[in-house]
């Protein structure tokens, strides 16, 4: 089969996200002048085209010309844009969405066709080339055109291929992750703060903590419970914070939100 590699690439949503995968695609050797943006605030469209040197039109005309087309919208916009677009689509068109919830079967049953659809759950963390994305190609899809997905892709981070029925629970893991992290870094401060420390010194103990924790975890080939059990001294001060942790049941606690988050994600279908 031959390598799939589009000369018209049209991204539908020119947001934080949007933005993130453009670079991605030129970062992975897409010319400029191969991306179309279709956005509507014109400010925003001027800006990406300043930056990237990339191209923007009309939704109409953007979909027509379009051999990869990424749906970088809000899970609730999805079914109007779809309608709004099948008759402009060419058939063969190659259809990357990045909405939480919406199912391959949603999206095949706007548009006329069979097209080739692959599912895509991103995080922000794309933005600095950290990102964790999950993949899943529905039917018609190529080898080629994963391959395509997964090359712009590991441009913004790391790329892992799973079933759709387990998209909801990447969701609720590494799409909304970055969201409790940075929940767990405000309380941190907090707690610095109420100890007599300064804004800026809690937040540069707690941020570069961490910083340097994952690299730890990333690099040194141990597993966390082992990282754990390493910085843990019998009696000692982690052990009297942890066991905090312990009497508050923050292992469920972290359970019962991934599962809610897992659970909305699945009410979006």
């Amino acid at each position: 089969m031959s390598e799939f590699r589009p000369t018209a690439i049209g991204v539908i949503g020119a947001g934080i996200m949007g933005e993130a995968l453009i670079s991605a695609l030129i970062t992975s050797g897409v010319q400029p002048s191969m991306v179309t943006i279709s956005e509507k605030r014109e400010d925003r469209a001027n800006e990406l085209i300043a930056k990237y040197g990339v191209r923007s039109a009309s939704l109409a005309e953007n979909v027509s010309q379009a051999q990869a087309l990424l749906l970088v919208v809000k899970p609730q916009d999805m079914g109007s844009l779809l309608d709004e677009i099948k008759k402009s689509l060419k058939p063969e068109t190659l259809i990357v969405t990045f909405a939480a919830g919406k199912k391959i079967s949603f999206i095949a049953s706007h548009l006329d066709g069979a097209h080739p659809i692959i599912r895509v759950m991103p995080n922000t963390p794309a933005l600095v080339g950290e990102g964790m994305a999950a993949i899943s190609p529905g039917p018609n899809v190529s080898n080629s055109h994963t391959q395509f997905v997964r090359d712009f892709l590991e441009a913004t981070g790391r790329v892992v291929e799973v079933e759709e029925d387990l998209q909801d629970a990447v969701t609720a893991m590494s799409g909304s992750g970055p969201a409790y992290f940075f929940a767990f870094i405000e309380a941190m401060v907090s707690a610095g703060e109420e100890l007599g420390l300064s804004h800026e010194v809690a937040t540069e103990l707690s941020v570069q903590t961490m910083v340097g924790a994952s690299k730890l975890l990333t690099t040194s080939g141990k597993s966390a419970t082992i990282l754990r059990e390493n910085v843990t001294s019998p009696k000692g001060t982690t052990a009297a914070g942890l066991a905090s942790f312990n009497q508050a049941n923050f292992t469920q606690i972290i359970k019962d939100a991934i599962r809610a988050a897992r659970d909305r994600s699945q009410e979006l279908a």
